[in-house]
């Protein structure tokens, strides 16, 4: 497959576009997994805070 300058140069931006592309997604689903992972994250010490406290007025 022979490709004419030309081509090669499109093809090669063509590439860099997806590639750039394809790390702006990534980096947003990192960002969500983080997000919803400190979320989570901070529900359960809440949790376990209300459950410390409970057990601790229920042994009183």
């Amino acid at each position: 497959m022979n490709l004419t300058p030309q081509q090669r140069k499109d093809r090669d931006a063509q590439r860099q576009q997806d590639a750039s592309q394809a790390m702006k997604e990534h980096r947003a689903n990192e960002k969500a997994f983080y997000d919803n992972f400190q979320r989570l994250k901070a529900e359960r010490q809440a949790r376990e805070a209300a459950e410390s406290r409970k057990a601790k007025s229920a042994s009183k």
